[in-house]
């Protein structure tokens, strides 16, 4: 009988520590409500959804707390989050982003006024920017460009980047970069209406021009040539942005690009934000090089706002009367598609109910997803 009672205590005890209870942290704590906020962001305000449910239902697989040892952990070998999350640490999911990215986007707004990338180009000022204060802040350049590529508004070009450069750093950036994407609508608006004039907020511009479907073909074949020769270490997103593009311009590839554009999309999608939410364990995350990237990435993107939208300030200056552009779609210029060209056209309709900003912004928009590309290459190059 004592025999027994012992068996069963030593039993009861075994797996009382082997339960969540029993390896519970206050870092586990904290990140479970991290992630609880991010599930609430999405369902109750509609903060990017599709981005944020994977993301915040990861931290919450990721933190769950459990006895190391039994291959369950996202940072154990041969675990499956583990195999999973290969993909992201390896960059393999980001291109199969951009594959969707290319056969999802209309590049026509930029086509039918090409000066509308200098705008999109601009707005990369808040990655360099970051940079500079990262490397301020300490960091080495390696992590310090890893980091500053939070100012594209890029979730996959940052992941990408981040695993090349500082692979210990690529949860907090990963998580960084979608929370500020997601928080856009919140953290432009305000530098927007800082920066613009009430009769600046009133230019109207006109309709753009009808574009070819011959120069629809065209652009991703000398769009991959020109933007490759130059940045070669950005070829493994740009060449499929570009590709992806071409399977829906081209009019005999429907098939490839629906399910570019919605299956294969969908399940990289759900695939990236559950691993990369996992990927923020809170032994792992919790540091003080956390916070700092996050105060990072919001200076990233208010730098990034403000670059694009006093680019199109200065360049009024030369432009004749007529063919000025509205300073609202300079904030448009980070890679955030569609919605950083929604909040242009929001703000634009806030000021006159019929200015309808939503096709010009287009333009800087897709240009800002090629211009974070390029920027994560040309530092790729320079630091990889």
């Amino acid at each position: 009988m004592v025999l027994l009672e012992s068996f069963l205590t030593d039993n009861l005890l075994q797996f009382w520590n082997f339960t969540g209870f029993a390896n519970c942290e206050l870092g586990n704590i904290i990140m479970l409500c991290v992630g609880l906020f991010f599930i609430y962001l999405a369902i109750k305000h509609d903060f990017e959804p599709m981005l944020l449910v994977p993301i915040g239902f990861g931290i919450l697989i990721g933190n769950i707390p459990f006895q190391p040892g039994n291959e369950i952990g996202i940072y154990e070998e041969g675990s499956v989050l583990n195999i999973l999350y290969q993909g992201v640490r390896q960059g393999w999911y980001p291109p199969l982003i951009f594959l969707g990215i290319g056969a999802m986007t209309d590049f026509s707004a930029l086509l039918a006024n090409p000066k509308l990338m200098l705008v999109g180009a601009a707005a990369q000022f808040g990655i360099f920017g970051a940079y500079m204060i990262a490397l301020f802040l300490g960091f080495m350049p390696d992590q310090a460009g890893a980091i500053a590529i939070i100012g594209g508004a890029d979730g996959p070009t940052a992941i990408f980047l981040s695993g090349k450069l500082a692979p210990n750093l690529m949860g907090a950036i990963a998580v960084c970069a979608y929370s500020y994407m997601a928080l856009v609508p919140v953290i432009q608006p305000p530098v927007m209406r800082l920066l613009t004039t009430k009769k600046e907020r009133l230019i109207r511009m006109k309709p753009a021009r009808k574009v070819s479907q011959n120069e629809k073909i065209l652009f991703p074949i000398f769009g991959l040539i020109l933007t490759c020769f130059f940045v070669p270490s950005g070829l493994p997103l740009l060449g499929m942005l570009f590709f992806g593009n071409l399977l829906r311009e081209s009019g005999v590839t429907t098939r490839l690009a629906k399910t570019a554009s919605n299956a294969m999309t969908d399940i990289v999608t759900i695939v990236l934000g559950v691993t990369v939410g996992a990927s923020t364990q809170a032994s792992e995350f919790l540091t003080k090089e956390t916070i700092f990237i996050f105060f990072l990435g919001f200076c990233a993107f208010v730098v990034a706002t403000a670059s694009g939208v006093c680019f199109v300030k200065l360049f009024n200056l030369v432009l004749p009367e007529g063919k000025k552009l509205n300073p609202l779609i300079g904030n448009a210029g980070v890679s955030a598609v569609p919605m950083a060209a929604r909040i242009s056209n929001d703000q634009g309709l806030k000021y006159d109910p019929s200015n309808y900003l939503l096709m010009h912004a287009m333009g800087p928009n897709v240009a800002g997803v090629i211009g974070s590309a390029v920027a994560a290459g040309v530092l790729l190059g320079f630091l990889g």
